[in-house]
């Protein structure tokens, strides 16, 4: 059913979750899985950091036997995952849904315009914060 998936991220442990259950579904369907982490301003300021997030996260998820591509792209994270998962042929993106939560102002949210605009399926994941210790 799903042979290639994107996952965005930008690292936190609540996106972590939504990894995760790309992970599983990249698993069970024998997909490859992409992971995306979108940046804001200048490349020399942020690159490395996203880059070192992406492969910190094929380090974990390679061990699987989930093949893993991580991608680290400049611009808005809604844009760059939705052209992301059209060049890729994606059939299935997951997010988590921070910022989903209310009942308005919250269109321009990333999870919102990518259940909107996206031209394959979407998962949103519930993210609930980590309990305090």
């Amino acid at each position: 059913m799903f042979t290639t998936i994107v996952v965005g991220t930008d690292g936190s442990d609540r996106a972590s979750q939504a990894v995760e259950r790309a992970l599983m579904l990249a698993s069970a369907y024998d997909a490859t899985l992409h992971v995306v982490h979108a940046y804001k301003g200048t490349r020399e300021q942020v690159e490395d950091t996203a880059r070192a997030v992406a492969d910190q996260l094929a380090e974990m998820l390679g061990t699987r036997g989930v093949e893993v591509r991580t991608h680290a792209m400049q611009g808005d994270p809604a844009d760059v995952i939705l052209d992301f998962a059209y060049d890729a042929g994606a059939d299935l993106i997951v997010i988590g849904n921070r910022g989903m939560t209310g009942r308005r102002g919250h269109f321009s949210s990333i999870p919102n315009s990518i259940s909107h605009d996206a031209s394959c399926s979407v998962l949103i994941v519930p993210t609930a914060e980590e309990p305090e210790p």
